[in-house]
């Protein structure tokens, strides 16, 4: 846990190193104005990403805040864990899709709302359920929302920049040092854009992690999450592409990327020896001594993702197992 830890503090202090950066080179060659208008655009993005962002959600998914009444076991046992991970209560919503999920969003800890799709109510167990729903109360806790709003300003502004310099900035610098001097810092954004868009997916890949680890420490075993995950990958597999393409845009939210689905329940298989459909502690076992090679697509795959690689995920829960 100290490592994870330790990577996602340094990878925020990387991010804002590269701003600080190219405002530096900005403010050398430009004057610091033109670095504030973005700025100031950049934060009033994220202002109001964060004030209308859950109603998107909400809407995107159709989601529909359910009683206590219509499921009792589902408000349980996320009152459960909201109880043994010190937070209030989140509201508890369904999404009518088939796709087999589930997400957390909100503004804050107190504004937390925790929502599973119908496709998952029918596929995993009471265990299994649970340790999905401590993954995601964990989300709630960690203020993840909060995070990921605040680093991916970081790209945006970038792209910003670049394309102000690369477009614009040229207009009335058209010849000699200084519109080559824009096309550079022009350039430098872009490539500062690229890379900082990189380092937000790995932090997106990072706070699964943690909430994985959070979803132990809540009192879920580490195979009944481990289970839950290789249902959830068999379930989108066998979910329409018109279904996972619909919901294509909110997919960091999820417990898993479904779109990767058809390739990781190949990889999956093997790790269920007794074809039971589910991963029972000994399979757990036996991943957690096994050697994991990801070939370079793989790598590559997981690069430009939200979620990590599924096996490597998988392998790092079968470590919590061992304490």
């Amino acid at each position: 846990m100290f490592g994870l830890k330790l990577r996602m503090f340094l990878l925020v202090a990387a991010l804002f190193g590269i701003v600080y950066a190219i405002v530096t080179i900005i403010g050398t060659a430009m004057g610091i104005k033109n670095f504030y208008f973005y700025l100031v655009l950049a934060l009033v993005f994220m202002l109001i990403q964060y004030l209308i962002g859950p109603k998107i959600v909400e809407w995107s998914m159709k989601v529909k805040y359910v009683e206590e009444t219509s499921y009792p076991e589902l408000h349980q046992m996320i009152e459960e864990l909201a109880r043994n991970a010190g937070i209030p209560k989140p509201k508890v919503g369904i999404a009518p899709t088939a796709l087999p999920n589930a997400f957390a969003f909100g503004r804050s800890r107190r504004d937390g709302r925790v929502c599973v799709t119908q496709g998952i109510l029918n596929l995993l167990d009471r265990n299994e359920l649970k340790a999905v729903l401590g993954h995601e109360i964990t989300h709630i806790v960690n203020r993840d929302m909060l995070t990921i709003t605040l680093l991916s300003v970081i790209p945006m502004l970038m792209y910003r920049i670049a394309w102000h310099f690369l477009f614009f900035g040229s207009v009335g610098r058209r010849r000699g040092e200084g519109a080559a001097y824009t096309a550079l810092i022009g350039l430098s954004a872009l490539v500062f854009y690229f890379i900082t868009n990189l380092l937000v997916l790995y932090a997106s890949r990072i706070r699964e992690y943690f909430a994985d680890k959070g979803s132990v420490d809540l009192g879920n075993q580490p195979s009944a999450l481990a289970s839950a995950l290789y249902k959830l990958v068999y379930g989108s597999a066998k979910t329409s592409k018109q279904a996972i393409k619909d919901v294509e845009g909110l997919k960091a939210f999820f417990v898993n990327d479904p779109s990767k689905a058809s390739k990781e329940i190949r990889e999956l298989a093997a790790i269920d020896l007794d074809r039971s459909g589910t991963i029972d502690p000994d399979e757990l076992q036996h991943i957690y001594s096994r050697k994991i090679e990801l070939t370079f697509s793989d790598r590559l795959l997981e690069t430009l993702s939200t979620h990590p690689n599924m096996l490597k995920r998988i392998q790092k829960l079968s470590e919590y197992g061992q304490h």
